[in-house]
């Protein structure tokens, strides 16, 4: 009688790190990403400069607490460019896989495919909101020189000078990942970026042109609960008093991320690859 020895199955499942680091890999070694933050920073730096510049044709503000309002504004209105740049590379992150059939491998190795999606979500936000310090801090550097000129001084004494680039970059990180939710529940390029940007650029535009036609209120109501007009409410201070305040504008953002997430989170789970 021969004994068999069988050889113990080598556990393949993938550590939450390694999933992390997987997603890394993928994100920083597709050409795109690289064009995507690229053209972010360059979009702030040089629109900073383009807007601190037309400051010589209107008269200095002496004010220093609208000194660092209007800072605030010229450093972080390339951001405007920057969220539709990131909204198409949040679709594309997960996207890309389903039209590559990547994907499959992707929930092979994560049969569980949440962690898959949750790492994918860590490592866009994080590498999206640092690209955002550094394109809101790079324009700051490039503007305030300019600004000075024309007596516009920072005062780096007020807080909220740097917690509002703070939170103008947590802001880019946050379009990222509502992106990457979509593109998880279209699992298609073309729509997804058609549904990310109609939300962020179309959305408000409907509504404005609802609220002026017709003087509709419920329009008029919704108008500070988009996710675009929260976004910037996040990181640029109302003068409206009946308008939301700056954490009530980031807690909006938050939940229309969250609703994306989940939505994404709860088909990718249910449905075939």
């Amino acid at each position: 009688m021969t004994a068999t020895t069988l050889a113990a199955r080598p556990d393949t499942r993938l550590s939450a790190i390694g999933i992390v680091r997987s997603e890394w890999i993928k994100l920083r070694s597709v050409r795109s990403t690289v064009w995507s933050y690229a053209i972010v920073v360059a979009a702030s730096i040089g629109i900073a400069a383009l807007l601190a510049s037309s400051f010589g044709f209107g008269e200095p503000v002496p004010d220093p607490t609208r000194n660092n309002l209007n800072i605030v504004q010229t450093a972080t209105f390339g951001l405007y460019i920057g969220q539709l740049v990131v909204a198409v590379l949040g679709v594309l992150v997960i996207s890309g896989e389903y039209s590559t059939g990547m994907i499959r491998s992707t929930l092979t190795a994560v049969p569980k495919r949440l962690p898959a999606l949750a790492a994918k979500a860590v490592v866009l936000f994080v590498t999206t909101f640092v690209v955002g310090l550094i394109s809101v801090f790079a324009a700051l550097l490039v503007a305030l020189p300019i600004l000075s000129g024309f007596d516009i001084t920072a005062d780096f004494s007020d807080s909220s000078l740097l917690g509002n680039l703070v939170l103008a970059a947590l802001y880019l990180g946050l379009v990222a990942l509502f992106a990457l939710g979509l593109g998880t529940v279209l699992r298609s390029s073309a729509g997804g970026i058609a549904a990310a940007l109609g939300v962020i650029l179309l959305l408000p535009t409907i509504l404005q042109l609802i609220a002026g036609l017709t003087q509709a209120q419920w329009a008029l109501d919704l108008m500070p609960y988009l996710f675009s007009n929260a976004g910037t409410g996040m990181f640029t201070e109302s003068f409206d008093p009946n308008g939301l305040e700056q954490w009530q504008n980031t807690l909006v953002v938050v939940a229309w991320v969250a609703v994306s997430l989940i939505a994404g989170a709860v088909l990718l789970k249910r449905r075939d690859a």
